[in-house]
This record gives structure tokens, C-alpha cells and sequence, in this order.
């Protein structure tokens, strides 16, 4: 079964449905194309520098690049996209007080290539048991991609699986995708780059999203350290990292991180307390039965 496709102003609620039922979407028309053109000029000497994998799951002949934020200009435009950052909220936003960006990274798969093998992305956490999204990824295709030059492969709904079973051939999809175009799927979904075949590279950029209590994959105060960090937006900076998680989770000197992106900020403040509404409840309710 394919993954479907919808336009950026299509219903939300059609879009999220989907990618409960199938763990993946496709959306088409969320920026100009003059955009991700912008974004394959920036990275392309990033591409033409890097070395090609040394493994089977990275692959021999692939590259992959990473801080795509610091690399190009445009990037924060996407990975912030109200759109993709609102099914993410969706997703994820469930099981966290406040999601956070993952990784962002490129990755171009040469002519010669052989299929990646097929994985879930959030086999990375130790957390067997928790019944939520762990993570969820948006794959930015910045050129026409399809089964003959490496589109990623899918397995629709193999998110709703058994941890332990395996698709057969007939349940494996290759995506296609115009160039500009926006695979979101989960972590728990069943994928894996395609052989590439053709006489063309497949460049690509993933971002990914995580639960804010989990570690990120990409250390992004690296990436944004507080002297670039504090020229983006807020709600940039506090998808990338910069601001608690409650109840208390990802401090910096018993404060908000964010105050490190205050050049007037005094060198420390009092502390307080991150809780969540439930957990400040739960404090009140404690201390009313042992009074």
C-alpha cells in the first residue's frame, strides 16, 4: 500500500488520521521551490566534500552530513515549519511537556548503491514497553525522487506491528516524491533507504523529532551554540533545546537555559520549581496529607 499524498491545505485532521493508521504521510506545496533550492546550492559543497559510509547500514556508496542548521541559512525554515511542527505536537506531544528537534542531517545516495537495511528509527532508545511515539522524522526531497534512483522504502502501517515481525517483499513501497516534497513517518515505522540504480544522486534532508526528555540524537547546543542560538526565534530556540522540561529536566546553573541567550542576564538567579500542572497538584496533595 502506498504512502498518501496531500496538499499543504488539505485538513489537518485527515493528515493526522493518516498517520495514525498508516504511520506516514506525504505533503506536497509547503514551501516555494525557490526554498529548497536555496537549501541544495548551501549544502552541496557540504555533499561534494564528505567521505561515502563505511558500513552496511550506512552505506558504501552514501553520504551523510550533518548540522544542517549551521550549514545553511534556510534550514531553520523548514524544521520550524508551523505545519510540521504541529503534527509533531500531535504525535509526540502527548507523552512530553515540550518536543524537541532530534537531528538534522543530509543524506545522498550515490548511483551503485544497494538498499539500506530496513529498521525502525526508534530502535536507538532502551524503552521497550512504552506505548507512545518516541520520535518522528520529516524527509525533505530536494530533487525529484522515485525507485530508480534510491526513494525511500516504507512499510505502511508496520508501526501498529509486533516488534518482532517482519514485512515480506510485497509490503515493502518505495516512496515517490517531487522534488520539494515532505515524507513525515514515525520512528516505529518500518523503512530504509532504496538501492539507487540510476545515473543521478538523491540528495535529501531529514529532520528529526524527538520526546523532550529523551537525548538527542544530534547535540544541537553544538549546532546552535547561545551566541547563535540567541538570534532565532523563541520558539526556535526552544524546539532546538533551549528551555526546561518539566519537572526539572535540562537545566543550566539551577535556571532556564534560555537566559543564556540574554546578553544582560546576571550571572545567577534564583531557582524554582519546572513542574507540570499534575505534578504541582500532586505536591499540594502531599503536603495536605501530611500536615
Amino acid at each position: 500500500m502506498p504512502a498518501k499524498v496531500f496538499k499543504a491545505d488539505d485538513e489537518f485532521s485527515e493528515i493526522l488520521a493518516t498517520m495514525r493508521t498508516d504511520g506516514c504521510v506525504i505533503l506536497e506545496n509547503l514551501v516555494p521551490a525557490d526554498a529548497i533550492n536555496r537549501l541544495g546550492t548551501e549544502i552541496k559543497s557540504y555533499f561534494d566534500q564528505a567521505k561515502f559510509g563505511d558500513g552496511r547500514f550506512c552505506g558504501y556508496r552514501t553520504k551523510r552530513i550533518g548540522s544542517i542548521g549551521r550549514k545553511s541559512g534556510i534550514a531553520v525554515r523548514l524544521f520550524a515549519h508551523p505545519l510540521v511542527v504541529k503534527v509533531m505536537q500531535e504525535v509526540l506531544g502527548p507523552f512530553c511537556d515540550r518536543i524537541q528537534l532530534n537531528l538534522s542531517q543530509g543524506i545522498n545516495i550515490y548511483p551503485g548503491e544497494v538498499a539500506q537495511v530496513i529498521h525502525r528509527d526508534d530502535a536507538m532508545y532502551p524503552a521497550e514497553g512504552f506505548t507512545g511515539e518516541l520520535m518522528t522524522n520529516a524527509l525533505w526531497a530536494l530533487d525529484d525522487i522515485g525507485p530508480e534512483n534510491g526513494s525511500t522504502q516504507v512499510v505502511v502501517g508496520s508501526h501498529l506491528w509486533p516488534r518482532d515481525r517482519m514485512p515480506t517483499k510485497a509490503e515493502i513501497e518505495q516512496v515517490t516524491l517531487k522534488k520539494g516534497s515532505l515524507l513525515i513517518y514515525l520512528g516505529s515505522l518500518i523503512h530504509g533507504g532504496g538501492p539507487n540504480s540510476s545515473s543521478k544522486e538523491r540528495p535529501v534532508i531529514v529532520f528529526g523529532y524527538n520526546l523532550g526528555w529523551l537525548k538527542q540524537a544530534e547535540v544541537q547546543y553544538l549546532v546552535f551554540p547561545p551566541e547563535i542560538a540567541r538570534f532565532l526565534p523563541k520558539h526556535v530556540q526552544e524546539l532546538i533545546g533551549y528551555a526546561v522540561h518539566c519537572p526539572n529536566c535540562g537545566l543550566y546553573e539551577c535556571e532556564d537555559p534560555s537566559l543564556l541567550l540574554i546578553p544582560s542576564r546576571k550571572q545567577q538567579l534564583a531557582s524554582r520549581d519546572y513542574f507540570t500542572p499534575d505534578q504541582t497538584r500532586l505536591m499540594e496533595q502531599i503536603l495536605q496529607a501530611v500536615a
